[in-house]
């Protein structure tokens, strides 16, 4: 059941990116006149199809292998690799019967539709899940700095106010791949103001030693909100089938407590708490406890994984509310700067900082990344980021792609000649051998990792 819920994202996310990235190919094509001959949801192999309807010249339907999808243009050489018509005069329908800039936006269009619907994801989670965001200014405490932070330079009560000589106005834009990408980040400090260099190696840091602490606004006075009874949310006791009574309730923490010390430390903020627990993960600690303004000391055994299971009381920062004017700007901002991670993950795998292995998923690693419970905000999350990918991995010089296609284009425009359709078909040949190469390649990953 969990790999039919797998599948049937997977499915429906790459069915709406794939729809509307032909439909900008299609709508583009038509606008200009030039004739459409099919319309297709996946690929129709060997003439197996799913689904098929006649519509005018357009042949419009539902094809059985799931790879991606195609608009059949007139007059056009492309992964149908049907040249027969090509051996006839032009006609003037055809694509190839257009000038170069007429069949430049047909070719970009598909990957402006991506990027079109990338940003609209990222705008309504925003306006109708997120809602709110912490706003920089609000965060009168400063930034609490992780271990990693302050390895190069941050220190608890820093307040950042430029990243890249960019003013913050969202929170959680610090620690997004704007900085751990590498950045040059402003903070004011004890009144003074100054340059932090972020390395351009910190992601790997952040995100595989340190489990992604590095700043937050964990640097603010906290009491206890509540105590949790039993463990419930860890999927690795999930799937052990495991109730674990948490070490607060067993001892016996209250609602209002305020955690004075662990041990002989001083706690400073919860950021410092938390920093602490993991120090001590698996040990036995004392902690002095305020309580109705007395002073208690407690025996807690922390667990495993440096938690004793509480939940602070909220810091004391107002929320501001997406609007839809905030949410489509937000929106656009986290859209391209997908756009603009990627681009630099690509650098660093040809640079050989990362390994293909680790960061290129196929069909099946995708589908695990939607999960197996049908959760829609994470389904758009997801669907909106892939959008972007799409639209970045399409426009690559790569021939078959539609940047190839875009470059070819380019350099006819300016040299005002063009290239041998016999040529194109070799281009074409090429780009699909490179492909279904690369295809190869991922999907054969996608099952390693399974096994692995």
């Amino acid at each position: 059941m969990n790999g039919l819920v797998m599948a049937a994202q997977l499915i429906l996310g790459l069915s709406i990116l794939v729809i509307l990235h032909e439909l900008g190919h299609y709508m583009a094509a038509r606008a200009f006149g030039i004739r459409v001959e099919k319309f297709y949801l996946f690929f129709d192999a060997w003439g197996f199809k799913f689904f098929s309807i006649k519509k005018g010249n357009t042949d419009y339907g539902i094809g059985w292998l799931p790879l991606g999808g195609y608009v059949k243009i007139a007059g056009m050489i492309d992964e149908s690799m049907d040249t027969e018509a090509l051996k006839k005069p032009p006609q003037p329908w055809e694509f190839r019967s257009r000038p170069a800039w007429q069949r430049l936006i047909v070719m970009v269009s598909g990957v402006l539709m991506n990027v079109i619907l990338g940003v609209i994801i990222y705008s309504c989670i925003l306006l109708f899940y997120t809602k709110q965001y912490l706003p920089n200014e609000s965060v009168k405490d400063g930034i609490y700095a992780y271990e990693q932070a302050r390895k190069i330079g941050f220190q608890p009560g820093d307040k950042i106010i430029t990243i890249n000589g960019k003013k913050i106005e969202r929170f959680e834009d610090i620690v997004s791949t704007r900085v751990l990408f590498g950045a040059t980040v402003t903070i004011e400090r004890k009144g003074l103001r100054t340059g932090i260099i972020v390395p351009d190696t910190l992601y790997r840091m952040v995100m595989k030693k340190y489990k992604g602490s590095f700043i937050d606004f964990d640097n603010y006075s906290f009491s206890v909100d509540s105590v949790l009874l039993v463990y419930e949310d860890y999927p690795e006791r999930i799937a052990r089938k495991q109730r674990i009574i948490t070490p607060a309730y067993l001892a016996q923490i209250k609602k209002g407590d305020k955690f004075i010390y662990v041990d002989k430390t001083l706690i400073e903020s919860f950021g410092h708490f938390r920093e602490i627990l993991v120090e001590n993960a698996g040990k036995s600690v004392c902690m002095t406890i305020e309580r109705n303004k007395q002073f208690v000391k407690l025996y807690i055994n922390v667990d495993s994984v440096g938690m004793i299971g509480i939940a602070p009381t909220k810091p004391p920062y107002p929320l501001k509310s997406y609007t839809f004017f905030s949410a489509l700007k937000f929106g656009y901002a986290d859209a391209f700067e997908t756009l603009v991670a990627n681009a630099k993950g690509l650098k660093k795998i040809f640079q050989g900082k990362e390994k293909v292995s680790e960061s290129i998923q196929g069909p099946i690693g995708i589908a695990k990344i939607y999960g197996s419970k049908w959760d829609w905000r994470k389904f758009w999350s997801i669907t909106g980021l892939l959008s972007m990918i799409l639209a970045f991995m399409n426009i690559l010089p790569i021939p078959a792609l539609d940047g190839g296609h875009v470059i070819f284009l380019t350099i006819e425009a300016i040299t005002r000649r063009k290239f041998s359709d016999k040529f194109m078909e070799r281009v074409q040949i090429a780009g699909m051998v490179i492909l279904l190469t690369l295809m190869a390649l991922v999907i054969g990953n996608d099952i390693f990792r399974l096994f692995k």
